[in-house]
């Protein structure tokens, strides 16, 4: 009995899991197949999440470029669909880095301070008064609008879902994380900002990061990172 119980904990542990391997554009799923303008994460089996915030994996956590660059017109919403329900709570946010000129979308490797957030979600407390972020317990993270003032060019679009259910120890909140290669069209003449570098953004210790969310109101919560940029 006691080797069932831990085979079971085991199988419970991986269907926890998930990756987010198409990107969805206005509402529609862009990608018909896996990876096509979504890099492969390392994670595409296992579907375990990074728990170390310094790691070189927490820029894209990607094991190959992707063959193709998706068209997205600036202020358009974009999320990702899951694998698994995204059952643990913690906030989603988004990025964006600007390829470099002379440089493609398919190659880029997005190092530097290059990396600006523009959404980030909030807490909050359901019917039953359980702490939970927008998009729990469903099979897509929580879309989010690309700034109508970005501009034009091409782009890696960087989603992550932080969860937090085991928080409170130093690593262990699980980072899940795609990258899409994108080419944003209609832009605006915006100046983006702040920028940060991934890794070199997060400390394990930060706040949002490391956090008891059963003791904590929902307004309290500090996502880690930069403030969002608005446009």
């Amino acid at each position: 009995m006691k080797i069932l119980s831990v085979f079971l904990l085991a199988i419970v542990a991986v269907e926890g899991h998930y990756t987010f391997p198409r990107l969805v554009v206005n509402g529609k799923t862009v990608e018909d197949r896996d990876w096509l303008f979504t890099r492969q994460t390392k994670n595409a089996q296992s579907k375990s999440g990074i728990e170390n915030p310094t790691s070189g994996d927490i820029r894209c956590y990607s094991s190959t470029t992707a063959p193709q660059i998706a068209t997205v017109p600036a202020g358009a919403s974009v999320n990702y669909i899951s694998t698994q329900q995204i059952n643990h709570p913690g906030p989603t946010q988004y990025y964006l880095a600007r390829v470099p000129a002379g440089s493609s979308a398919k190659t880029w490797d997005g190092s530097g301070s290059v990396w600006w957030k523009f959404a980030s979600t909030m807490p909050y407390y359901d019917a039953n008064k359980q702490l939970v972020w927008p998009a729990q317990n469903t099979y897509a993270t929580h879309p989010a609008a690309i700034p109508a003032n970005t501009p034009s060019g091409e782009y890696l679009l960087r989603v992550e879902q932080i969860a937090l259910h085991m928080a409170s120890q130093a690593n262990k909140a699980q980072f899940y994380i795609s990258c899409s290669q994108i080419n944003i069209t209609n832009g605006g003449n915006g100046t983006p900002g702040p920028t940060v570098s991934l890794p070199g953004a997060y400390r394990s210790n930060d706040p949002g990061i490391q956090v008891n969310i059963y003791n904590l109101q929902p307004d309290a919560y500090r996502a880690p990172g930069p403030a969002p940029w608005q446009g």
